[in-house]
């Protein structure tokens, strides 16, 4: 199966890892991945900053730069679901609904597509797992994850408490009410110690640079993973 990845900015830009373990993951369970070096962003920060005239000229660059793909993943359920919710704003209907239809986060991807849930991965450890909100209200995704996980030999998972609640970070919402922001994490980071867990698990890197952050700065003893580090380790 023929897959174009698209890896947003700050996975670019600050986790890079996480991408190349995505497309491990997806060469391991058979894929044939093509990446598109002219590709930039998706748009959506512009668009959540009120600039959309800006923003549609990169959401069509996006276009542009994915038409004529198979499958588009992406490792963030926030990406992915910006083009699939939020481009019929800025695009006449039927501009974007090519590549909408065909962009998929990426444990999405791995269990609906590719009906697959043993990637053969092994981790030992205890780990608990977030909910980002754009993964559970945007891309409609919750049992694929954990799917996902309770397949990965070693790993023991454990719910936290109000685990659907948000972590505080929503892109510009952390820089504009940081004081809100920063206690929603310091709730969600209780709620996740609580567990005993060692990890934090998303498919949204930018919830786990946020609570990633809360937790230096509480000098907790948690760390955060995303999905793909996790399934990567065979």
């Amino acid at each position: 199966m023929n897959v174009s990845i698209f890896i947003p900015c700050f996975i670019d830009q600050l986790y890079p890892s996480v991408a190349f373990n995505m497309v491990k993951v997806l060469e391991k369970v058979g894929c044939k991945v093509h990446y598109n070096a002219n590709q930039t962003c998706c748009g959506q920060p512009a668009f959540n900053a009120g600039f959309w005239e800006e923003s549609k000229a990169v959401c069509a660059k996006f276009l542009k730069d994915f038409e004529g793909s198979d499958y588009i993943v992406a490792p963030s359920a926030s990406c992915a679901g910006f083009v699939r919710n939020y481009y019929n704003k800025l695009f006449t209907k039927g501009e974007a609904a090519s590549v909408q239809s065909r962009i998929y986060e990426f444990s999405e991807f791995m269990v609906k597509v590719l009906k697959v849930e043993d990637v053969g991965a092994r981790f030992f450890a205890k780990a608990t797992y977030h909910d980002s909100c754009a993964g559970l209200r945007e891309i409609g995704i919750k049992s694929e994850p954990r799917q996902l996980l309770s397949k990965v030999e070693g790993l023991q998972l454990i719910e936290m408490n109000d685990v659907e609640t948000c972590c505080g970070f929503g892109g510009t919402f952390a820089v504009k009410f940081e004081p809100i922001s920063i206690a929603m994490a310091d709730q969600k980071i209780t709620n996740a110690s609580a567990t005993d867990a060692h990890y934090i698990i998303s498919t949204d890197m930018s919830c786990l640079m946020h609570l990633d952050g809360c937790i230096k700065n509480k000098k907790s003893g948690l760390k955060v993973l995303h999905l793909a580090d996790v399934l990567a380790n065979f």
